[in-house]
């Protein structure tokens, strides 16, 4: 019998020492070394060309990334969510901007984006295949969505392998999960708890490991309803 570990739930994993530190994401620029570009393998601004279009940074951290892109593009509507409220002061006022404090877990937008990113964010997310689901519906028809994913962090309850992530692109080496256009994700899972007490990942540092316990399908009725 597989024995789980003290799974949390998401108010306690949000009081975590691993989760809430405002470290995170605070110092990654829009380019350069230590950036997005490096990181995903792209320009965000390359998928960001028109008058209006759109960007949601999952996990943005200091939000210094879109700062750099308001100031350089004022024209696009850029919009970060972080857990803590730790954003760059040099952002408040940029046109375009919206910088907002809260879980991701309940976080809705009120509108859909032409790209969605997370980087590094989902490792100290608690349902990290949830807030995937959630940002796949966001996205506009030609949408882009990329987050960083740590397979590795990801368990069943029973000790059994993890269903493939269909209709997603994986890039293994960079544990980049991408899509072009929206998606109804369905794997047949139901999220249990985390555990902040798994150690480092591919990262170096410190992550969360997310379990799920599969769910049957409901049987469909014959006949008429």
């Amino acid at each position: 019998m597989v024995t789980s570990p003290r799974l949390l739930d998401d108010e306690a994993l949000e009081q975590s020492s691993v989760v809430a530190n405002n470290a995170m994401n605070r110092d990654r620029n829009l380019d350069g070394v230590n950036s997005y570009r490096k990181d995903l393998g792209f320009d965000p601004l390359s998928c960001l060309t028109g008058e209006g279009q759109s960007w949601l940074d999952i996990c943005c951290g200091s939000g210094r990334a879109l700062i750099q892109a308001a100031r350089a593009h004022p024209h696009l509507r850029l919009t970060g969510v972080d857990l803590v409220d730790f954003f760059d002061p040099t952002g408040a006022g940029l046109p375009g901007l919206t910088l907002t404090a809260a879980s991701i877990v309940g976080w809705r937008p009120d509108h859909a984006f032409d790209l969605i990113t997370c980087v590094h964010g989902l490792h100290y997310v608690g349902d990290k295949l949830g807030v995937v689901a959630r940002a796949l519906r966001w996205l506009k028809p030609d949408g882009f969505f990329a987050a960083h994913l740590d397979l590795s962090n990801l368990k069943l309850v029973d000790g059994g392998r993890m269903p493939a992530l269909k209709g997603l692109r994986y890039d293994s080496h960079r544990r980049l999960v991408t899509r072009r256009g929206p998606l109804e994700m369905h794997l047949g899972l139901e999220y249990v708890g985390a555990d902040d007490t798994c150690g480092p990942n591919f990262t170096g540092q410190p992550a969360v490991d997310s379990y799920y316990r599969p769910v049957s399908a409901p049987r469909r009725r014959r006949g008429p309803a």
